[in-house]
C-alpha cells in the first residue's frame, strides 16, 4: 500500500533516541502489517508445491499387447486346425439320414440324402459361377472372407423391415457354417464362423472356396451340391447348365425346401427372375441378354420316397429331427410303432370294402403311445395323412364332451333327459332316425345317440362347459361358441379326438400323443403348467357307463367279446362317419369319408367304421369274433308232451291248425303241411265286395285316421 508507512524489520535496531513505549508501538504496527500481506496473498502461493509426474512408457504397453495379440493368434490357429481342418471342407457333408425303428427295433423307414461329386469352379462356365456371385456375395474376390459393406447393408435392411430378411454372410462364411457348424443363430457361433472364415481365406484360394461350397451347398429335394442338384433337376451335368438352369439354382439356396421347383415351381421361377436381375446389375450380363432368359423347366420326378415313406413315418419325423438335434451323422431313432399292429390295421383297412371312399385309424396307449396309423388307402397314390392332417367334424363323438361337462356338473346316467324335439333359437335339432322316446335317462340317450337330448344337455350346462371339457381333453381346433356344437359341427383331427377318448380311458388328461420312445424331460415351467390332471373317479366310472351303454345301443357293429367302451358320429348328409373306442389297453379311432367331403348315401359310424374297429381290436387283442345268438325257443313244460316207446317226448299224432298252418302228424312221423283249414273255409271276397270295401275306406274322415306326433 502507497500511502501506509512500512516498518522496519524487526532485527533493525531501534532508533537510539527512541523510548521503549515508542518502540513497543513499533513493534506491534510491524506485527499487524505482516498479518495483513498474508491474507492478501493469492491461495497458489499458499498451496503446496506438485511433486513431479512419473512418466510412463507407452511403448511398453504396446508391446505388452503385442504379446497378448501374438498368444492368443497361436491358440486360435491351434484351435482352428484341429476344430476345422481344411481337409474337411474338402468333402461334402454326411447325408442327414435318419433311421425310424419300430418298438422291437427292427427299422420301418429311413430319410437319406442325395449327395453329388464335388465340381471345380475354374472348370465351370462362367455364368454358372456368377450367378451365385451376383445373389450371395459380389465382392467375394475382394473380401477378406468378411464383408463389412455386406454386413452394414444387411443390418440396414432389417432395420427398416423390423426382421430378419437379408443376410451379411459371405460365400466363405456359408462354406465355414455347412462344413463346420451347426446352424443355431446365436452370436457365439457367427464368431466362430468369421473366425473360420478368415482361416480359410488365409489357407485357400479364392477357386478352392468357391469349389467346396458348390460341393457343399443344399439345393431342396435332399440334393446337396451343385452335380446332385443339375441332374435331379435337369437332368445334365454343371458345366451343361444354360443362364436360366444356373440362376434357378442360384436362387434356391435361400430357401431350398420352400421354392424346390419340383414342387413350388412358380417360387423358383420367381426367384429365378431375381437371379438374372441381379447378373445384369452386377455387369455380369446386359440388359439385352438379362431379357433372352426364360423361365425354366424342371423334371416332373420328385426324389422317391417309396419304400422308405409311410403314413407314421412322416408324421413323426420331424419330432425325430427334433430330438436327434442337428442330423449330420446316420442317425437312429425309436418310435412307437407296433408292426403287428400296424400290419393288421393295413390289412383290416384293405378289405373293408371301401369303393370310393378314404379310410383313416389310429391306434394309441391310453399314455398317448401311437402304436398303428393309416392315413389312407394307398400311401403311393396319396400321401396326405387323414389321421393327422385333416380336419373334419367328429359328429356324435364329439358328444363325449357334453356328457362329460354333465357329469362334473353332477348328473349321472341315471339323470333324465326330454327327448322331444326343441329349438334353440333360429335352430331345431332332429333325430336322425326321426323318432322320440319322450322322458329317457342319460344312459339311453347317449347309447341312441339322441341329437334333441345333446342339445338339451349343452343347452343346461352351458356351451363353455362343453368347450372347457374338450379343451381339458386336449382338442386344440377352433369352437364354435354355440350350442350347436353339441352335435359335433367343429372339426377336429381324428388324432386328436383318439387322444381324447384316451383321456377317459386312462382316468387322466390331457393325453399327448406321441410317437418316439423316448421322451424328452419337460422343464420346470412345462412341469408346472402342463401337468396332467386326474379325472375324478365317479366322474371316470359315469362316462365308462354311458360309453358302454353306446357299444350296445348304435354302436352294437363294433361289439367283441370283452368289455369296451365307445361312440359312433355320423355328419350331415353321411358326409363323415367315425367310431372312436377303446378295450383293454389299446384306444382306437377309425374315420370314413371322401376326401373331397361329397355324401356317402347309406354311410354311418355303426356301419363300415365300427365293423372296421370291431376287426382291428379281434386281431390286436387276439380275442374270437362274436358268435351269432342262436334263435329263442320258447320253454316247453315236458309234462305236457307225450312219451314215446323209446323214452322221447314224441308230438302227438293228428292235425295241429293255427297261425294260418295246418301240420299233419302221420303214425310213421312224417308231417305234411298246408294251408289252415280256417283260411280254406273262410270265403274270398269278390272284387265288387273289395272295391265296395275301398270306397268305404276313402269315406272315412281324416280326423279319425292314426294320428302323427308332433
Amino acid at each position: 500500500m502507497a500511502d501506509r508507512w512500512t516498518p522496519r524489520p524487526s532485527s533493525d535496531p531501534a532508533p537510539p533516541s527512541a523510548s521503549s513505549s515508542e518502540r513497543d508501538r513499533l513493534r506491534a504496527a510491524y506485527d499487524a502489517d505482516r498479518v495483513e500481506r498474508l491474507v492478501s496473498q493469492d491461495l497458489d502461493d499458499l498451496a503446496p508445491e506438485p511433486k513431479p509426474r512419473r512418466k510412463t512408457s507407452v511403448g511398453r504397453w504396446i508391446v505388452r499387447g503385442l504379446g497378448v495379440g501374438i498368444v492368443l493368434l497361436i491358440i486360435a490357429i491351434a484351435w482352428l486346425a484341429i476344430t476345422a481342418p481344411l481337409s474337411k471342407s474338402l468333402l461334402p457333408p454326411t447325408p442327414p439320414s435318419i433311421t425310424l425303428t419300430a418298438d422291437d427295433g427292427t427299422p420301418i423307414a429311413r430319410r437319406g440324402a442325395i449327395i453329388g461329386a464335388p465340381v471345380d469352379a475354374a472348370t465351370l462356365p462362367p455364368h454358372v459361377v456368377q450367378a451365385f456371385l451376383a445373389i450371395e456375395d459380389r465382392r467375394f474376390y475382394s473380401h477378406w472372407g468378411i464383408d463389412p459393406r455386406g454386413i452394414a447393408r444387411a443390418a440396414w435392411a432389417n432395420m427398416g423391415s423390423g426382421g430378419v430378411r437379408q443376410g451379411g454372410s459371405t460365400i466363405t462364411q456359408q462354406l465355414a457354417k455347412n462344413a463346420f457348424l451347426d446352424s443355431d443363430r446365436t452370436a457365439a457361433r457367427k464368431i466362430r464362423e468369421a473366425m473360420i472364415a478368415l482361416w480359410l481365406e488365409a489357407w485357400l484360394s479364392k477357386d478352392e472356396i468357391l469349389s467346396r461350397y458348390l460341393s457343399n451347398v443344399y439345393f431342396g429335394d435332399n440334393c446337396y451340391g451343385l452335380t446332385a442338384a443339375s441332374k435331379h433337376y435337369f437332368g445334365r451335368k454343371p458345366k451343361d447348365l444354360s443362364i436360366g438352369q444356373a440362376a434357378m439354382l442360384a436362387g434356391l439356396v435361400k430357401a431350398p425346401s420352400r421354392l424346390a421347383p419340383t414342387s413350388n415351381l412358380d417360387g423358383a421361377r420367381r426367384r429365378e427372375a431375381v437371379v438374372v436381375g441381379a447378373m445384369v446389375s452386377a455387369g455380369f450380363l446386359t440388359p439385352r441378354e438379362g431379357d433372352m432368359v426364360k423361365p425354366q423347366r424342371v423334371l416332373s420326378s420328385a426324389p422317391a420316397q417309396l419304400p422308405n415313406g409311410t403314413y407314421f413315418a412322416d408324421w413323426v419325423l420331424p419330432e425325430a429331427r427334433d430330438q436327434a438335434g442337428e442330423v449330420k451323422t446316420e442317425t437312429t431313432v425309436q418310435t412307437t410303432l407296433d408292426r403287428r399292429l400296424q400290419r393288421a390295421a393295413e390289412r383290416v383297412v384293405a378289405r373293408a370294402g371301401l369303393r370310393q371312399a378314404q379310410v383313416a385309424l389310429v391306434a394309441m396307449r391310453p399314455d398317448g403311445r401311437v402304436v398303428a396309423m393309416v392315413g389312407g388307402k394307398n400311401y403311393a397314390k396319396s400321401p396326405f395323412n387323414r389321421a393327422t392332417q385333416a380336419r373334419r367334424q367328429p359328429g356324435s363323438t364329439f358328444k363325449l364332451f357334453v356328457y362329460l361337462a354333465a357329469m362334473r356338473a353332477g348328473m349321472t346316467p341315471d339323470s333324465t333327459i326330454e327327448d322331444t324335439p326343441v329349438t334353440i333359437g333360429d335352430w331345431k335339432p332332429k333325430n336322425s332316425d326321426g323318432r322320440y322316446q319322450g322322458t329317457i335317462t342319460l344312459r339311453q340317450a347317449f347309447a341312441r345317440s339322441s341329437n334333441v337330448a345333446a342339445a338339451r344337455l349343452t343347452q343346461q350346462v352351458g356351451v363353455k362347459a362343453v368347450i372347457k371339457a374338450a379343451r381339458d381333453l386336449g382338442i386344440s381346433t377352433p369352437i364354435a361358441n354355440e350350442a350347436t356344437i353339441g352335435l359335433g359341427t367343429s372339426t377336429v383331427s381324428l388324432l386328436e379326438l383318439t387322444a381324447a377318448y384316451a383321456a377317459i380311458s386312462r382316468a387322466q388328461y390331457p393325453v399327448q400323443p406321441r410317437g418316439l420312445a423316448d421322451v424328452r424331460e419337460k422343464g420346470w415351467y412345462q412341469s408346472l403348467t402342463g401337468g396332467a390332471t386326474k379325472m375324478p373317479n365317479s366322474v371316470h366310472d359315469e362316462m365308462l357307463d354311458l360309453l358302454s351303454a353306446s357299444i350296445h345301443g348304435t354302436g352294437r357293429g363294433a361289439g367283441i367279446t370283452v368289455d369296451a367302451y365307445g361312440k359312433t358320429g355320423t355328419t350331415s348328409n353321411n358326409k363323415d362317419a367315425l367310431f372312436v373306442g377303446f378295450a383293454k389297453d389299446l384306444v382306437v379311432g377309425v374315420w370314413v369319408g371322401n376326401d373331397d367331403n361329397s355324401s356317402n348315401p347309406g354311410l354311418s359310424g355303426g356301419g363300415i367304421p365300427a365293423r372296421i374297429w370291431r376287426d382291428f381290436m379281434q386281431s390286436a387283442l387276439g380275442i374270437a369274433p362274436v358268435v351269432a345268438p342262436e334263435p329263442v325257443v320258447e320253454a316247453v313244460d315236458p309234462d305236457a308232451l307225450p312219451e314215446g316207446e323209446d323214452g322221447n317226448f314224441a308230438l302227438p299224432e293228428g292235425e295241429i291248425d293255427g297261425m294260418g298252418l295246418n301240420l299233419k302228424m302221420g303214425p310213421d312221423g312224417t308231417i305234411t303241411v298246408g294251408p289252415s283249414r280256417d283260411r280254406e273255409e273262410r270265403p274270398p271276397i269278390e272284387r265288387e265286395d273289395r272295391r265296395a270295401l275301398e270306397r268305404e275306406d276313402r269315406r272315412l274322415p281324416e280326423d279319425e285316421g292314426p294320428g302323427e306326433e308332433n
